[in-house]
């Protein structure tokens, strides 16, 4: 974060100091007293379980200069009437003093934080790169994220993310992106928005989002987002098979990693993306498309590609092997009908008649969520799944689908018990399913971790 007073912070946000007005903040800004580095600022939320402000003191001993927050906390302290609103204005103000900052936002039902991590990838080599961190693509995510950048920072990647319509279109009034990309649009919090049409509506803010000089990157192959042209007066390119950048044949390792090509102008690398899943293509795709819209050249990107980490952001496919061979994907940040769908295929192609799969529910789907469980069952069972545990009463439907070979249990508990009991070196497991199930407690206890 650029050096600021807390009576300049206080200045900006609308707010009162409460102590030494010329203390200086010079670091990121963060909700946790834990974490907050040296010189930092403690943002105080007051929840309904925790209340910040009770950690003040302790934030300052860690490190950091000063407390955001909504009352006097006894040490010194911006207090402001509204944390979160606080915290997007700062946001605003610092990009604004920033003028070397090139912002990209992101945003679409699933594969945001894959392709968010594939473009921070592509871009960190030609400058400084600053990139939401996990999923942290919220009214509170957003800010947290624009105040990690400084005056060395050169590109600004923020995941967006939204749960009702005009949450894109606030997020992007705090950070302005230059180039805007909007990667496809599924079930993910249908019960929320009421139907994936207003679930496009809400996409589709990015697009809307842009200045006429930026540049908007649509997914080709959705043709609820390729409608999303009409939207802005922007410069559009797009990806996918029928996209400005084209995607060709997608073919997957031993590994479960792909190998596919993009072409653009005419121009056509080789390349692939050691992340696990055919899907990452289309993902790499993505990123690919707004690194070329700033300035990267398709064989420097075909290279970069081929050395991205896996698991950058955690429980996203990350690959374990225990000591007897055990192969355990934990998968278990987040799951949508989309992404179960993708992660099932993705561990079936590596599995080869010897994978099984642990799933719970996929929250938030509304009426359409007994059938999205059915067919989700019906799709392991189809690709040849051994087994399949079904975790929660939630999730019944995924055993119904499945038929024979799954098996419902009440907790992660039983399914560790029962898993630990059948699995041998050779199996390759897959957990997945809503953030709000907590499964990876059953990698964590397969693998002793």
């Amino acid at each position: 974060m650029i050096p600021l007073s807390l009576g300049e912070i206080a200045q900006v946000t609308g707010g009162v100091v409460d102590g030494d007005p010329g203390v200086v903040v010079d670091a990121p800004a963060s909700l946790d007293s834990r974490r907050v580095e040296p010189g930092g600022l403690f943002a105080a939320l007051a929840g309904e379980r925790v209340d910040g402000h009770a950690f003040a003191a302790q934030a300052v001993e860690t490190g950091a200069a000063a407390v955001l927050g909504s009352r006097a906390t006894g040490v010194p302290t911006v207090v402001v009437p509204d944390v979160t609103t606080a915290l997007a204005a700062l946001a605003r103000h610092v990009l604004e003093q920033l003028d070397g900052v090139t912002v990209v936002a992101l945003t679409g039902s699933s594969g945001k934080t894959s392709v968010k991590d594939l473009l921070a990838h592509l871009l960190a080599p030609d400058g400084a790169t600053v990139a939401t961190v996990g999923n942290f693509n919220n009214e509170l995510g957003v800010p947290l994220t624009v105040l990690g950048v400084d005056e060395l920072t050169r590109y600004l990647v923020v995941e967006m993310g939204a749960r009702h319509v005009g949450d894109i279109t606030a997020l992007c009034a705090v950070a302005r992106p230059d180039v805007g990309l909007v990667l496809n649009v599924g079930h993910a919090h249908v019960g929320e928005f009421g139907s994936v049409e207003r679930i496009a509506e809400a996409k589709g803010e990015m697009a809307a989002s842009i200045d006429a000089d930026g540049v908007v990157v649509l997914n080709a192959d959705d043709p609820l987002v390729a409608a999303m042209a009409a939207r802005t007066e922007a410069t559009v390119t797009t990806f996918g098979h029928a996209g400005d950048v084209a995607l060709g044949d997608v073919s997957v390792d031993d590994h479960g990693f792909p190998h596919f090509s993009l072409t653009h102008h005419g121009r056509t690398v080789q390349t692939h993306v050691p992340l696990i899943g055919a899907y990452h293509a289309h993902n790499a795709a993505a990123a690919a498309t707004a690194a070329l819209a700033l300035g990267v050249d398709l064989p420097t990107i075909g290279q970069r590609l081929a050395t991205a980490a896996a698991a950058v952001s955690p429980m996203r496919m990350e690959r374990h092997e225990r000591a007897d061979g055990l192969v355990v994907i934990n998968d278990a940040y987040n799951a949508n009908p989309e992404s179960m769908a993708a992660a099932l295929r993705a561990v079936a192609a590596i599995g080869q008649g010897r994978a099984v799969a642990v799933l719970g529910a996929m929250l938030e789907l509304g009426d359409d969520s007994t059938a999205e469980h059915v067919r989700i069952g019906r799709l392991a069972a189809e690709l040849g799944f051994a087994r399949v545990v079904v975790v929660g009463d939630d999730a019944h439907g995924i055993a119904e689908g499945a038929g024979d070979i799954a098996v419902q249990v009440p907790d992660v508990d039983v399914a560790t018990r029962t898993l630990s009991a059948s699995l041998s070196g050779g199996d390759v497991l897959l957990v997945k399913a809503s953030r709000g199930v907590r499964l990876e407690r059953v990698a964590q206890a397969l693998l002793g971790t």
